[in-house]
């Protein structure tokens, strides 16, 4: 049974909420409380959130419209926006696809996402650094070739 009022909506927040203004009007900075397990390091990118975020940022830097491309892709609409938010992983023919339409080829769409995996390395292990970690990962050592078959 529940607690609450009938017509009154439960909120649950998802993110944790701002701690409120100081007396003074100054902003506060969150304290964590003693004891507490330390916050935890952001996700690694996903391939899809990568290569979909070439194709958007491509898409976008061409002034082209979702329908446009999709329809010179021979793809959905839906299915490049969905591919374009890290959404739905694409075989590597919608990708080549996708690609062609906004005038590249498969190698340089994985190219530019390779690029983007590498800066997100380096930042990481930058980030790693400043706060006295100092673990390096394997990928930070290399800025090599991502080879996809």
């Amino acid at each position: 049974m529940s607690t609450h009022a009938p017509n009154e909506a439960r909120v649950i927040p998802l993110r944790r909420q701002a701690s409120p203004p100081a007396p003074d009007g100054a902003a506060r900075t969150p304290q964590r409380p003693a004891g507490a397990a330390p916050e935890p390091a952001p996700r690694e990118p996903l391939w899809r959130d990568l290569v979909g975020g070439v194709l958007r940022r491509e898409r976008l830097a061409q002034e082209r419209t979702l329908k446009d491309v999709a329809e010179e892709a021979r793809i959905s609409m839906p299915y490049l926006s969905e591919l374009e938010r890290g959404r739905k992983e694409a075989s590597s023919e919608v990708l080549a696809a996708a690609a062609r339409a906004l005038g590249l080829g498969l190698g340089d769409l994985l190219s530019l996402a390779q690029d983007d995996l590498a800066r997100y390395a380096r930042s990481r292990t930058a980030r790693a650094g400043r706060t006295g970690l100092g673990r390096t990962t394997p990928s930070a050592q290399y800025d090599g070739l991502c080879l996809a078959a």
